[in-house]
């Protein structure tokens, strides 16, 4: 069994890494004009992809400057976000998304879901990353998809980000 998921989850990763690799480096370049300008970096996480945002703040390596979002807090035009969730349909995803559209407030996010004309978190966004865990990577005991390891993904997707970020932050010291 654990050579099968070890196989499935690195085929995840490859696809994310291959399909990713213009939104990643467009996500750093998006979070790091808050960092030279007077922003904030600020990770707006929901369910699982909090692990997300305690690898930025309490990891060994910590992203510099990120802060927690929430709810109601005052985001000013040279703040950038990052919203995180398992889903493109998490309503609470989408009402952020909304709400910083229509503030004119540029953000990255990333989610399950490709991008494309039914996912409005995507058409939104400055830039969008999918992890494309939309199912289980597994057959399970009864034919359902098992094992969704939604956190894994964006935690990979945190590390490339981040990589480009830090490079990019540094350059401009």
């Amino acid at each position: 069994m654990v050579k099968i998921l070890t196989t499935q989850v690195g085929g995840l990763l490859q696809r994310i890494g291959t399909a990713g690799e213009e939104p990643i480096e467009e996500t750093a370049r998006l979070l790091a004009q808050a960092a030279i300008g007077e922003g904030r970096v600020i990770f707006a996480v929901f369910d699982e992809m909090e692990a997300v945002l305690l690898s930025a703040q309490f990891g060994a390596e910590p992203f510099q400057g990120a802060i927690r979002y929430e709810d109601n807090m005052d985001i000013s035009s040279a703040d950038r976000v990052w919203i995180l969730a398992r889903s493109a349909q998490d309503d609470r995803a989408l009402a952020l998304a909304r709400h910083l559209a229509e503030q004119f407030i540029p953000f990255a996010a990333t989610a399950g879901e490709k991008a494309g004309e039914q996912n409005e978190l995507s058409d939104l966004a400055y830039t969008y990353i999918p992890t494309g865990l939309t199912k289980g990577l597994l057959p399970g005991p009864t034919g359902e998809r098992i094992v969704q390891p939604h956190a894994l993904a964006a935690l990979f997707i945190y590390e490339a980000v981040k990589m480009a970020y830090d490079e990019m932050v540094m350059d401009k010291d």
